[in-house]
């Protein structure tokens, strides 16, 4: 833990000329992009398993007509054939998996109040008027909606809903001209239908996490979504 509080301290002391009082939000933002580099091998597997399974939805029509009375053979049938094609239907979630435990780093670092027995000194930096450390119903005691630290978090949640709208407009978009894969495709792996009808809310649910957790680990949620967007535009085209 005290490991990753120095390295944000020192990204915030590498960004101090540019960013000032900033400096430690800036940090974030980098330490994200970092992140996001990181696991980019995965996101760009997780792409070409989305066009494969994109793919194989002419064939898995097939096995549909052929084995439209017997839905147990037909599971095993498409799960064969993503088994033959080497594609895994679950490959989209490894790049959001691989990304919690930073998250997490960031929302233990800016919960507690000391590091290796001394006092954590990344609580004291701030976003414009909001503290790193705060929430957003802290915000809201201090100034209300319109104070200071209120508006940071509107401008949080502007972004957030702006995203989240040009998500769920493209994969809904995406859907419908048959460019991403159904949820599901005629195999049964618990849980994934109901998570393909839920992925175009997700970005929606970004509004809540940035509302209950420090700002710190809220504008790496918003970064990465952000990032996930743009991610998405290039390597879906």
């Amino acid at each position: 833990m005290s490991v990753f509080a120095s390295l944000v301290e020192r990204l915030a002391d590498l960004l101090q000329p540019l960013f000032g009082a900033t400096a430690a939000a800036a940090a974030i933002v980098l330490f994200t992009a970092l992140v996001r580099l990181l696991v980019l091998p995965l996101s760009r597997a997780a792409a070409r398993g989305q066009k494969a399974r994109t793919a194989l939805q002419p064939r898995i029509a097939e096995l549909r007509r052929k084995h439209a009375k017997n839905p147990d053979r037909l599971q095993r049938a498409v799960l064969e054939l993503h088994r033959e094609e080497k594609v895994s239907p679950l490959s989209g979630c490894l790049p959001t998996l691989c990304q919690l435990p930073a998250f997490f780093l960031l929302y233990h670092l800016f919960s507690s109040t000391t590091i290796g027995g001394r006092t954590n000194e990344l609580l004291t930096h701030r976003l414009f008027a909001a503290p790193l450390g705060g929430r957003w119903a802290d915000a809201l005691g201090d100034g209300g909606v319109f104070g200071g630290p209120g508006l940071v978090y509107a401008g949080l949640f502007a972004v957030v809903a702006v995203v989240a709208a040009f998500n769920y407009r493209r994969t809904k978009r995406m859907t419908a001209a048959g460019l991403v894969a159904p949820a599901g495709d005629g195999e049964r792996v618990p849980g994934l239908e109901a998570v393909g009808r839920v992925m175009p809310f997700l970005s929606f649910f970004t509004l809540v996490t940035v509302a209950v957790v420090p700002l710190a680990a809220a504008l790496y949620m918003v970064t990465s979504t952000t990032w996930s967007t743009v991610e998405r535009v290039v390597l879906y085209r």
